[in-house]
């Protein structure tokens, strides 16, 4: 008898409840509304620049087929969408009004000190402390790195901003 109860228990709840319980979880679950997350529009520039992501790192070069260094990369990205940039790090930072980096915005230049030379080095700010940038050789690619990090921290020297987009 004791066993014919434990097997009624068994359908009743496995075969009967567990369905309907499940159902109302589900239901109540549907009833509530899909919070949409806030996603800020990224300019053209940032869309483009991110695009471009693991092209290959090639000194003198300012192109997706031959490959980019830092300015050439900056230069390219800035050109596709009408704004003219000298070629070196140097004319850019010279040519640029800066900007203090609390004020740092999506599309702005981040300049580096990474060769014992002021401005050796530009990457274009996305959002976050994260920089899209071709760093160098070693590195070998176009990449995304973060301001945060300690090299990158103790190398920064300012930012420009380019005519706005």
């Amino acid at each position: 008898m004791n066993t014919l109860a434990n097997t009624t228990h068994y359908y009743l709840f496995n075969r009967l409840l567990l369905p309907v319980v499940v159902v109302i979880l589900f239901s109540g679950c549907a009833s509530v509304p899909e919070i949409q997350p806030t996603v800020q529009q990224q300019s053209p520039i940032i869309t483009y620049a991110l695009s471009l992501q693991g092209v290959p790192y090639r000194y003198g070069k300012s192109s997706p087929e031959e490959g980019f260094d830092c300015s050439g990369f900056v230069k390219h990205v800035y050109e596709k969408q009408g704004i003219t940039l000298p070629r070196t790090v140097k004319a850019m930072a010279s040519s640029l009004p800066q900007i203090p980096k609390s004020d740092v915005h999506s599309g702005d230049l981040v300049f580096f000190n990474t060769s014992g030379k002021s401005f050796s080095h530009v990457g274009i700010y996305v959002n976050n402390d994260k920089f899209v940038h071709a760093p160098s050789q070693r590195t070998g690619r176009v990449l995304v790195s973060s301001l945060k990090n300690n090299y990158w921290q103790k190398h920064y020297i300012g930012a420009r901003r380019p005519r706005r987009f």
